[in-house]
């Protein structure tokens, strides 16, 4: 049986996070896990960044190996005998790819759509500009900042140490099964953040839950400069 079921680069990552009532996520909590909470409050990230040279095990995808994802996801963390594992629960991935989406729904049990996105990326001496975009009811949606061009190492028991520091995956399959995988990279640095502005259409994305959020102030923006990554393909049942 392989070993990694996924490799790629992850490059530019986005993360808009926004503090909400824990309440909101309990519908979408995975069996066995519970929220994770940084100074109190739990979050979700609306994310956009590149899939580059992705290949499944280890055979690269013909024409569909390079990417923009946008998701929107939330931190939970599982208690195990040698501490908790920390990781991720995506309430919807979006692809431009038909077969992507469907490859990971199928083989992954994942919860991810296919919309029409395109990207920006512009670096000069002084200034890195993103953007990522996606198409929703005719309309595009963007989430796009400038950041200085130098990264800087993420501070220790910061915002941005919460979210990208975890490495696992669930899944809620249903209500009483859950699957666990991990995903492995090194630690990523991050670029101090200009200005952003965001433009998305919660409800259609994400649902009515989350519909506030297309008016309100993220609490916090950052980005990471990303690495290569590999997923593996043994998941745990829960």
């Amino acid at each position: 049986m392989p070993k990694t079921f996924l490799s790629a680069r992850w490059e530019d990552l986005i993360m808009a996070n926004y503090a909400v009532d824990p309440q909101i996520l309990q519908p979408y909590l995975p069996k066995g896990v519970e929220l994770d909470f940084f100074e109190g409050k739990t979050y979700v990230s609306l994310v956009g960044f590149m899939f580059r040279n992705t290949r499944l095990f280890g055979v690269p995808i013909p024409l569909l190996g390079t990417f923009e994802e946008i998701n929107l996801r939330f931190y939970v963390k599982r208690r195990t005998e040698n501490g908790y594992k920390r990781g991720v629960v995506f309430i919807n991935e979006t692809v431009p790819y038909p077969a992507v989406a469907w490859l990971a729904n199928k083989l992954y049990k994942e919860h991810y759509t296919a919309i029409p996105t395109k990207h920006q990326i512009l670096t000069n001496a002084h200034n890195r500009s993103l953007s990522y975009q996606w198409k929703t009811n005719n309309n595009w949606n963007h989430l796009q900042l400038n950041c200085s061009p130098s990264a800087v190492a993420m501070r220790e028991n910061s915002i941005e140490e919460f979210i990208f520091e975890h490495y696992y995956g669930y899944t809620k399959v249903s209500d009483t099964k859950t699957l666990e995988y991990r995903v492995n990279h090194p630690r990523w640095q991050v670029f101090p953040v200009m200005n952003y502005d965001i433009s998305c259409d919660f409800k259609a994305m994400y649902g009515s839950d989350f519909e506030y959020l297309a008016e309100q102030k993220p609490d916090s923006v950052i980005v990471a400069n990303g690495s290569n990554v590999t997923v593996d393909w043994k998941r745990h049942s829960i």
